[in-house]
């Protein structure tokens, strides 16, 4: 008859992590952290600036909708959500489509508003983010981000 073991018995024979495995591994780890991480953590206001512009891109093909059922563009005091609601003030679009051209007022990546002129400086309108700090002007990650800026 054959003896079956015990548990103690059965893990003896079983080989476990040694600690120089352990540390191999936690320093390889800690090497694969040291290269992506410094990617990653540049990466976030990149991201934020190309949404930005992605937005902005919605907005203007809204824009074009808009005009093209209406004839005009929505004016400043209007702002963007005349292409979420049919505007109230102002000169009031006859051909306004059901639901809006947009499903919400967007807000840029940062929480802050866009700001909308039209008529503009540079076009039948201008749609500008303010960046990170919300202000108009800066550099970096604070600079304008502009619809009639190249890309």
């Amino acid at each position: 008859m054959e003896r079956i073991p015990s548990g103690r018995n059965r893990m003896r024979g079983r080989a476990g992590f040694t600690l120089l495995e352990i540390m191999v591994v936690i320093v390889i780890l800690g090497l694969l952290a040291a290269l992506v991480v410094p990617k990653l953590i540049g990466r976030t206001e990149e991201a934020k600036r190309t949404q930005t512009r992605l937005q902005i891109k919605n907005v203007e093909q809204a824009l074009q909708l808009f005009k093209l059922d209406n004839g005009f563009y929505p004016a400043t005091e209007q702002e963007i959500a005349a292409l979420v609601r049919a505007p109230e003030i102002g000169r009031v679009p006859k051909n306004y489509r059901k639901g809006g051209y947009l499903d919400r007022v967007p807000k840029d990546p940062w929480g802050n508003n866009y700001v909308y002129v039209s008529p503009g400086s540079h076009g039948d309108y201008d749609i500008s983010s303010y960046g990170a700090d919300g202000v108009q002007g800066g550099e970096g990650e604070d600079a304008d981000i502009n619809s009639w800026d190249p890309q």
